[in-house]
């Protein structure tokens, strides 16, 4: 259910490889079929191999991209990824309250996979007093829920009892991204008289750049589509999960997954054929 009139929006950092932050956002706005729009927090410089620098922008600039998307292209869905600073996460607080947001998703950036701070310690507790209480979702992987919480996540046990405590600090549902466990990839979904568990095999592929982003953009994506929010988690998994599996080397780290693996000529006969065989 493609509609690319409908806008998503993305506010986040810029990857200068093009693997995660606003350019992972981008492309699976545009992969699952919305029309994307952005607005850049930050500037790193980043490769495949790691983040190197990091330059934020204005509080002013980026508050002044927030209202202007808002008052001429409303989103339908608005996710937010890297803010590095107490200063700018209060800004774009401020600034959102001024809209009725529809289906935030908040997708608590806090380390690179290669080990670079993307979030101030300073930070944590405005992200905790300030956005996860408006977001519609929170995506945490379990490094980032342990932040939050201050607990330690060893089983998917533990994973239920940080995902309770993130609810209790005011977002309708929370995503625990159980990729960090050791076993089969488990997230959970909870919300207030909601429990659901996701559960998909562990591939074995080293190009995982920017699977957070992807795949919180992605629900984003499906819930601007109109998808309730189990139907979004779904197909966002299956759709990360795709991502993954046809992920491809490029550069000489960590590989981004590939966002439109549909549009590979391998995956359009597998297609056309399951669509022969369904006649």
């Amino acid at each position: 259910m493609r509609n690319y009139k409908i806008p998503t929006l993305t506010i986040a950092g810029s990857d200068s490889s093009g693997g995660a932050g606003i350019q992972a956002d981008l492309k699976t706005f545009s992969a699952i079929g919305t029309y994307g729009m952005s607005v850049i927090t930050a500037i790193t410089a980043q490769n495949t191999q790691g983040v190197f620098d990091v330059e934020e922008l204005s509080q002013n600039i980026i508050k002044k991209q927030i209202e202007v998307v808002f008052e001429d292209i409303k989103p339908k869905s608005t996710k937010i990824g890297m803010v590095s600073s107490p200063e700018i996460i209060l800004e774009i607080s401020n600034t959102l309250k001024k809209y009725e947001v529809e289906n935030l998703v908040v997708d608590p950036v806090m380390i690179s996979k290669s080990g670079y701070s993307l979030l101030k310690p300073e930070a944590k507790s405005n992200l905790i007093k300030y956005l996860i209480p408006m977001a519609y979702i929170v995506t945490p992987n379990v490094p980032e829920a342990e932040e939050i919480t201050g607990m330690k996540i060893n089983t998917v046990e533990d994973m239920k009892i940080a995902g309770i405590k993130i609810l209790s600090m005011g977002p309708k549902y929370v995503l625990m991204k159980g990729g960090h466990l050791e076993g089969d990839a488990i997230d959970l979904l909870i919300g207030k008289e909601t429990f659901e568990i996701f559960k998909s095999k562990r591939l074995n592929r080293k190009n995982t750049h920017g699977t957070g982003c992807t795949i919180s953009s992605a629900i984003a994506s499906h819930l601007a589509l109109g998808y309730n929010i189990k139907d979004s988690v779904k197909l966002s998994k299956e759709y990360i999960t795709s991502a993954i599996e046809n992920s491809f080397d490029i550069g000489h780290g960590v590989g981004p997954v590939h966002h439109f693996y549909k549009l590979d000529e391998k995956n359009i006969e597998k297609e056309e054929k399951q669509l022969i065989l369904a006649d």
